[in-house]
């Protein structure tokens, strides 16, 4: 396997550059130039599933084929889905999970601590340079952090934990350009749902680019935003170049990393399908109106719809700084009466740190009720369902019809910081009205 210290070269030639895609590309496959279209057979640096992808997939594939985990030491397996256990399948699931892990040695086995793309920055388990073969469509969250990050059906699944290595076509690239800085109470959230209108939500095969100034002054938990939604964008990857406060994260979460892997940057020659460019300035908070991410504009265009639930969750967005966006709403304020406002905390690492600074106390103070940390009502399971006509506002990054739970019921999404506004009167609220204690009627 090659080393992800060491990439390819800068440059191949002049108009030869490569994108971050390809550079990572290349690595995994042991070449020293790869383009767009190119089928390459690539090493697999770290296969992750969960629950509901995972073992229940794999146990009789394993066990017909009379085969084993190539590398139990690079297999991450998460628990989040049918967590806790609601009903006998879900506990039988959850069982088989364990089972599974304790049998199959697994090292990086993490039993109901919190949903799989936030357990793995947190583990300190991610690298710029390497590729992360995932079981969920949302393994592009990764990405945040400089490597090659996709997510693929339970049957490539299987052969990526027998074999080590997968397929894949090398994509071509959008190069997203985000400038400046986002204005008060606007939030790398309103940055996805105004591309998934912009740019669609039917860029199957490509890689989206982030990068520019409005990107390097993003924490890490903002920059997971852009890349976790890349899937909703239709792409393959969302890439982010590693810089200082990539290597910062790392390090603080137990991982090990240099100043050589800032290596991974595409190259300045690099040939991009094309490039968007946009002036964060400029942006204002944005929600997603019922059943798709793409059908979102501006929130002056539906302000004052009435809602009965307001959810905080999910991967992209009850990570700990989409807590805080909502208590800087919610602290020293109670929620409209009739309205639910729901608190499911992306891990229980994020529930610890919200309960020591205060933020978990502001939240329930307001009215908040907390859930276990899991993926729950985002993916229609566990606590949070919606009933025939009821309307919810949410930080999920889908709103599919069905998802959340009746398919009659009607989901919008926001920000952590527009889902607590429109708690506190009931009714959708642009954030930036919620001014110094005084509710501003919207």
């Amino acid at each position: 396997m090659s080393d992800p210290a060491h990439p390819p070269s800068e440059s191949c030639g002049k108009g030869q550059g490569m994108t971050l895609a390809q550079k990572l590309l290349a690595r995994a496959s042991g070449q020293a130039h790869v383009q767009p279209g190119d089928i390459v057979v690539v090493n697999v640096d770290l296969a992750m599933a969960h629950d509901s992808s995972g073992p229940r997939r794999w146990k009789p594939h394993l066990e017909a084929l009379g085969a084993a985990i190539w590398d139990p030491s690079r297999v991450v397996i998460v628990s989040d889905h049918y967590v806790p256990a609601v009903d006998g399948e879900s506990a039988a699931i959850l069982k088989l999970t364990r089972d599974f892990a304790a049998a199959h040695q697994i090292d990086h086995f993490f039993d109901m601590e919190g949903i799989c793309h936030a357990i793995m920055p947190e583990k300190g388990l991610l690298k710029p340079g390497i590729f992360v073969a995932g079981g969920d469509s949302h393994t592009p969250h990764a990405g945040a952090f400089g490597c090659y990050a996709a997510g693929f059906g339970a049957t490539d699944m299987l052969g990526i934990v027998v074999t080590g290595q997968t397929w894949t076509i090398v994509p071509e690239t959008i190069r997203v350009e985000l400038e400046g800085r986002l204005p008060n109470f606007v939030s790398a959230k309103d940055i996805m749902l105004y591309l998934c209108r912009t740019l669609g939500m039917d860029n199957a095969f490509k890689a989206i680019e982030y990068g520019g100034s409005g990107v390097t002054s993003m924490s890490m938990d903002e920059r997971m935003v852009l890349s976790n939604m890349a899937a909703e964008l239709g792409g393959e990857v969302g890439l982010i170049a590693a810089d200082a406060t990539t290597l910062a994260h790392i390090r603080a979460h137990g991982g090990t990393i240099s100043q050589a892997d800032l290596v991974w940057q595409p190259d300045l020659d690099a040939t991009y399908e094309r490039r968007v460019q946009l002036d964060l300035a400029t942006l204002s908070p944005q929600i997603a109106r019922p059943h798709s991410p793409a059908n979102s504009g501006a929130i002056e265009e539906v302000v004052g719809q009435e809602i009965h639930q307001a959810y905080i969750g999910a991967c992209v967005g009850a990570k700990l700084e989409d807590l805080h966006m909502a208590a800087r709403i919610l602290k020293g304020r109670k929620i409209a009466k009739g309205v639910r406002l729901l608190v499911a905390p992306a891990s229980s690492r994020v529930t610890e740190q919200a309960a020591s600074d205060g933020t978990l106390a502001s939240l329930m103070a307001a009215g908040a009720t907390l859930l276990p940390s899991g993926c729950g009502a985002c993916a229609g399971m566990g606590a949070g369902l919606l009933a025939e006509g009821e309307v919810c506002i949410s930080t999920t990054n889908r709103n599919f019809k069905g998802r959340m739970g009746h398919g009659e019921a009607f989901v919008y999404l926001g920000s952590p910081y527009t889902v607590a506004a429109s708690a506190l009167t009931g009714r959708i609220t642009d954030p930036r009205r919620i001014d110094h204690g005084t509710e501003v009627a919207a």
